[in-house]
């Protein structure tokens, strides 16, 4: 995969929802630390795992070929999936989670960070609502130094689809 893709959205006007998220973890970058939120519109034909993908690529930037694919893809893996018809409570999700990689940056995300209560509302906002058809959760780093997860939602019906994605050393 050597996808280049500008997964900025800067010339997308976003939903309140997003721009919650964005002021709570960071608007797209390729930083490859800390946090920042993704918002693509996607077709039916797209792939939420592979979109996420991209996402995730584009977050790394120019460290994606430093250490290249096989270490940043050694530690991805999908630890949640909502289940269809499912009440959301990204929350509740979140902290359930038990995978012990992913279990050490829930807490970066849900308190560790400025305005907790603030970002905490805004993930409720974009992932607890019922127009998300799909959500999963994705465990990220390279494999040594770098850990993190990916939130991927997808409201199918509007094709609206919003990228939480978290690294820390």
């Amino acid at each position: 995969m050597n996808l280049k893709k500008d997964h900025s959205a800067l010339n997308k006007v976003k939903p309140s929802y997003v721009l919650e998220l964005e002021a709570a973890y960071g608007s797209p970058s390729q930083e490859a630390f800390g946090s920042a939120v993704f918002y693509e519109t996607l077709k039916k034909t797209n792939d939420l795992e592979k979109t996420a993908l991209e996402v995730y690529q584009y977050f790394t930037g120019d460290l994606w070929d430093l250490y290249g694919e096989d270490a940043w893809l050694g530690a991805w893996k999908e630890v949640y999936v909502r289940e269809r018809e499912a009440a959301g409570d990204i929350v509740a999700e979140l902290q359930g989670l038990s995978d012990p990689d992913v279990k050490l940056s829930v807490p970066m995300i849900l308190e560790n960070i400025e305005n907790a209560e603030a970002a905490r509302i805004a993930l409720a906002a974009a992932y607890d609502e019922p127009a998300v058809t799909e959500l999963a959760v994705y465990n990220t780093g390279d494999g040594e130094a770098m850990s993190g997860l990916l939130i991927a939602a997808w409201r199918k019906k509007s094709g609206d689809a919003t990228f939480v994605a978290f690294l820390m050393d």
